[in-house]
């Protein structure tokens, strides 16, 4: 519980009011999005067409939601291709540009830490589908039993150097009878460099589907031990999403004036 109260806590903070100026850019024409299904396994690509498939969803370019907190909404924005993004409130803003995490916190309001969360959310929110980036090994697990029901599921984890926490696991289960996803299991390593076997648990049943892909309206952290999963402890709610095949300009994920660069660290 303490663990889900410190993740929920790093929630509640973020970014600024800020944007940069927009700029004419010259857009390639949108190439045919070919998956190779053969590249994942069975039952994951049931998953991914149970919301939608994998082409649909790498078809898109922009994703953008709000988590309305009272007293400070975030508004996310990513690039689905290079995943550059940012997260804009009124007190500061957070971003990557292709190469740097940075924070733009002129009255150093931010207490969290910038290059763990800044697109912390986005991978939470973006499930199955980041789960069909490169890099990925898939192997079984055992069910997940929840109020009389088996969930099937699929055991994630990283080749060695993908990404910022390549110790990182994740546990997708799935209803065994639509393919969808039903719970998310995740370890986090970022800050300690050490695998973990304490799995945190996200309950996904509430969806809605933007322009043929099916992704969440809310996510709902649930207590537990071990894999016995008790009741829910905080709901994230995402408002005003936006999925769209037209790009931001590259100069709206730039480091803006004023900000600094965040050290990364990499497990």
């Amino acid at each position: 519980m303490k663990k889900i109260t410190i993740l929920l806590t790093t929630l509640s903070i973020l970014a600024c009011k800020e944007t940069p100026k927009k700029e004419e850019i010259s857009t390639p024409e949108p190439k045919e999005i070919v998956v190779e299904k053969a590249s994942y396994p069975e039952t994951m690509t049931q998953i991914f067409d149970a919301h939608g498939g994998v082409k649909a969803w790498k078809s898109q370019r922009t994703l953008s939601f709000v988590l309305p907190k009272p007293e400070l909404p975030e508004t996310h924005t990513v690039d689905l291709w290079s995943r550059m993004d940012r997260v804009d409130t009124e007190q500061f803003s957070m971003g990557f540009d292709g190469k740097d995490v940075w924070l733009l916190d002129t009255n150093e309001n931010y207490k969290g830490d910038a290059a763990f969360y800044h697109n912390l959310m986005f991978y939470f929110y973006a499930m199955p589908f980041v789960l069909a980036d490169d890099g990925i090994m898939y192997s079984e697990t055992e069910v997940l039993e929840f109020e009389g029901t088996s969930y099937p599921g699929i055991k994630i984890a990283y080749q060695s150097g993908v990404g910022v926490s390549s110790k990182d696991e994740y546990y997708i289960h799935f209803d065994p009878e639509t393919h969808q996803m039903a719970w998310l299991g995740y370890t986090v390593t970022y800050r300690s460099g050490e695998s973990s076997d304490n799995v945190k648990w996200i309950r996904y049943h509430d969806w809605q589907n933007l322009n043929g892909v099916v992704l969440p309206k809310s996510i709902s952290w649930f207590s537990y031990e071990g894999r016995e999963l008790k009741e829910p402890v905080s709901t994230v709610t995402f408002e005003n999403v936006m999925l769209s095949k037209e790009p931001q300009p590259k100069s709206y994920y730039s480091i803006p004036e004023g900000a600094k660069t965040v050290p990364v660290k990499v497990n």
